[in-house]
């Protein structure tokens, strides 16, 4: 007999770490290949976690709702036979390519500090649900930075990640303002100067817990719902929201989509919404205009080659989140329909892949579906821009023909382009959701499916 170690698997490059929400198996319990042993949940997607061998979990390391890092172990297995069999005599080993010096000086420095943070990784990190480095924690300690501190600074890494740069410029703009520090500072290597940008932060009282009361009902916000709420504050915090709107004529759709809906089911048992014409449209817009294909790092812009359209989509507990269309420009409508389809079920189901959810360069989000006309929709960080669906109604028009112009009965809708205006001008932003309108307007009623 031996014993395997189920470990949290990566789950995307931007994920760290995960909670543990419930185990679906007891110590003891059979376990097969394949078999879901725990659920996580992160800040992007909940999934279940399948074991890798056949065995019984004979031991669980952590606890419903404790912090799980991406590589710790979490369950031990027991499976029949050894797990490690010997290398054949005669087997040529797998050349392990030399490291250069300065890498392994930088690990060791990583983890000569990641020791030092040890002792104090709890404190630091007990209170908050953002992700903090080794490096930004030691940094912490000695300078005495409190939990709330930390979680003021305003992070300029990937995601929002507080960096070492922007924790040492508030260490110098606290030292300037004469803020005494929160605990007594370690006498550890000084830091480089750093000029000061930032004003000094003021700790905010945290507000006291309510208890309902007649005609008030006290309700605490869901994991998911205080996450969505963080980033979205994050995301006006970061960003220069602006945004253009442009009305279009989508009556060509309409009547081609009710001519041909039934025959493309039958054809691919698939349902034809308005929702992956948006988003053909959308993909070639973006590929027309790649500029907004983009997204910030701080002072540097990355210019992303994929065109991976995320799709916001509503959760029956009122929240939403944005599964991604890999590739999108690379699909044809039909493709476009299963992807969109099956995206959208799987949401609604929570069974999305953590892998589904990431690597999004722009978003699209229907607030039509919910009758609004149009909206001003919060860009997905660390993307540039968002384009909202208004609804479809149907209006009087002008309309212009060699005769003359009349009224007539049209089927419109508005778009709405929520843009980041430190790296996207207003003819950019403009421009882009005009060739969105152009490409719809322009639709071929006799299209073949």
């Amino acid at each position: 007999m031996s014993k395997f170690e189920l470990k949290l698997p990566r789950m995307g490059e931007s994920v760290a770490e995960a909670t543990l929400t419930s185990w679906l198996k007891e110590v003891g319990d059979a376990i097969e290949m394949d078999e879901a042993v725990f659920e996580i949940a992160t800040d992007k997607v909940d999934s279940e976690v399948p074991s890798e061998v056949d065995g019984v979990l004979v031991e669980k390391l952590f606890n419903v709702d404790d912090v799980v890092k991406v590589g710790d172990t979490v369950a031990i297995i027991e499976v029949e036979g050894e797990m490690d069999a010997a290398p054949e005599e005669g087997a040529v080993e797998e050349e392990v390519p030399e490291v250069p010096v300065q890498v392994v000086e930088e690990i060791s420095e990583t983890v000569v500090l990641a020791k030092e943070t040890a002792g104090s990784a709890k404190q630091i990190q007990g209170s908050s649900d953002r992700f903090y480095s080794p490096l930004v924690k030691n940094i912490a300690k000695q300078e005495g930075i409190s939990m709330s501190e930390l979680d003021s600074i305003l992070g300029t890494g990937l995601e929002g990640r507080v960096t070492k740069d922007d924790i040492l410029k508030f260490v110098a703009s606290r030292k300037s303002s004469g803020m005494p520090d929160a605990q007594p500072r370690v006498q550890k290597k000084e830091p480089a100067v750093v000029e000061n940008t930032l004003p000094p932060v003021i700790e905010k009282p945290k507000p006291m817990p309510r208890e309902s009361v007649d005609g008030v009902e006290v309700v605490e916000m869901s994991r998911m719902g205080k996450l969505i709420a963080k980033h979205m504050s994050e995301s006006v915090s970061t960003s220069a929201h602006v945004q253009s709107f442009i009305e279009v004529d989508v009556t060509n759709i309409v009547k081609w989509r009710n001519k041909v809906k039934d025959v493309f089911y039958a054809a691919e048992g698939e349902k034809l919404t308005y929702t992956p014409i948006f988003m053909e449209a959308v993909a070639k817009a973006l590929k027309k205009y790649p500029l907004m294909n983009i997204s910030v790092e701080g002072d540097t812009i990355l210019k992303k080659k994929n065109i991976n359209i995320g799709m916001a989509a509503a959760l029956p507990d009122g929240n939403l989140i944005v599964p991604v269309i890999k590739n999108a420009d690379q699909l044809n409508l039909v493709g476009m329909t299963k992807v969109v389809n099956d995206l959208a079920e799987r949401s609604r189901n929570n069974q999305l892949k953590p892998d589904e959810v990431q690597d999004g360069t722009y978003t699209v989000t229907n607030v039509g579906t919910f009758g609004s006309v149009f909206g001003t929709p919060i860009i997905n960080q660390p993307q540039v821009g968002i384009l909202a669906l208004g609804a479809i109604r149907k209006v009087p028009s002008v309309i212009e023909t060699p005769e003359g112009d009349f009224i007539g009965v049209r089927s419109k809708m508005y778009l709405s382009h929520s843009y980041d205006h430190r790296v996207v001008n207003g003819a950019l932003g403009s421009m882009f959701v005009k060739a969105v309108a152009d490409y719809l307007e322009a639709w071929d009623v006799s299209r073949e499916v």
